[in-house]
């Protein structure tokens, strides 16, 4: 377990936290991760460099996000420096035809379900409503980013309830099995529309795994301000069962949403995972996050760097420099790529703003746009 700071939910408690890799690096097998450890099994040599590979190239493009945003790019840039051992392994632990409902800081979880994370940049460049369609079977259910705090908690438990009424829950065919997986932050667990969920989601024992990333900072608000319990005690209130899990170890955040999605699937209701992490960078692009955090404790978090910690692992494991090299490659160019192509986008036609609004034709809204069009059209009609 990774030693307390002033910002931890609590200073000790009576569940441990489940990890597999230690800071350092190294492979430990505590009581709390034992049940989990089955699922490591799974993973091949393959799927661990898949894991390092997605945390590396998200972690560039974060970088070019933000520094595309500076140079007035973007509107606004959402980091996720920190948080890519959480959701690489989660989201490597969800099958096809899993749901996703991320918030709106989930890149590398968007990048490994197959969305092209340009759209990502579309969306804050404001060229787009929706960033992507999540109707796409190529989106990989990767349904749209939300960013009104927690709302996306109860669409997330309406399309499970949608789930069980279609019958692809508990059949005990793992193809046809499905959960729905849920992310938010600390922040979220303080709006009701979250403790709604909870309640919906308990009732009708929806095949939900809702994934709480505590990066710490609800903006400059800390957990032990937002919460006097650990938050992943919370659900236990409504009947959800929970786990907490050191959110900077990939094979954790792996091993255990497995478990529970499958729990999800096969008919035992809803879960709930809390992954201690840590936001490095700031809230977003608009935030100067040196005005409330303690730089101590900063450096200490810093030094817990999941990418970090994952390549002294596998280096242990034997992976030596022509594969980290390989790697650093990818990412630059995955970078540059995203670079040569968010310079070149242009805006879009004013008429798309009514465009998806709802899922089929609406009147009221071909009425509008019409109107626009044909108002915009004037000027040019005037200046002919």
């Amino acid at each position: 377990m990774a030693p307390s700071t002033s910002l931890d939910p609590m200073p000790a408690e009576s569940t441990p936290t489940v990890q597999f890799l230690t800071p350092e690096g190294e492979l430990v097998t505590s009581a709390p991760a034992e049940e989990y450890a089955p699922y490591l099994e799974r993973l091949t040599d393959d799927d661990l460099r898949a894991f390092y590979r997605h945390m590396a190239v998200v972690r560039r493009f974060d970088l070019e996000g933000a520094n595309l945003q500076r140079q007035g790019e973007m509107a606004l840039w959402v980091p996720s420096h920190g948080q890519e051992a959480a959701q690489v392994g989660s989201a490597f632990a969800a099958r096809t035809q899993d749901h996703i409902f991320p918030s709106y800081r989930e890149h590398a979880v968007g990048l490994v379900r197959g969305i092209d994370v340009l759209s990502i940049v579309e969306l804050l460049r404001g060229n787009t409503h929706g960033g992507w369609d999540p109707t796409d079977p190529t989106n990989g259910n990767f349904h749209g980013y939300c960013l009104v705090i927690g709302s996306h908690s109860l669409h997330a438990t309406g399309y499970a309830m949608g789930m069980q009424r279609d019958g692809v829950v508990g059949t005990g065919d793992p193809e046809v099995d499905a959960a729905v997986l849920c992310y938010f932050g600390d922040g979220a667990t303080s709006q009701g529309d979250v403790s709604e969920a909870f309640v919906f989601s308990a009732s009708s024992q929806t095949p939900n795994v809702f994934f709480l990333q505590n990066n710490h900072w609800a903006i400059s608000v800390p957990v032990r301000v937002q919460s006097r319990t650990p938050l992943y005690l919370r659900s236990r209130g409504f009947g959800i069962p929970s786990v907490q899990i050191d959110g900077n170890d990939v094979l954790a955040s792996y091993a255990v949403t497995a478990k529970h999605l499958d729990d999800a699937r096969s008919g035992k209701g809803p879960q709930f995972i809390e992954a201690l992490t840590y936001r490095v960078g700031a809230h977003t692009s608009s935030d100067d996050p040196t005005k409330y955090r303690d730089e101590d404790v900063h450096n200490l978090w810093v030094s817990r760097d999941p990418i970090t910690r994952f390549e002294k692992y596998l280096r242990a494991k034997g992976e030596g420099d022509a594969y980290f090299d390989e790697v650093r490659v990818e990412a630059d160019d995955f970078a540059a790529d995203i670079r040569r192509r968010t310079l070149v986008l242009e805006a879009p036609p004013i008429g798309t703003m009514f465009d998806h609004v709802y899922s089929e034709p609406h009147p009221v809204l071909a009425e509008q746009k019409l109107w626009l069009e044909r108002y915009e059209a004037s000027f040019e009609e005037e200046q002919a």
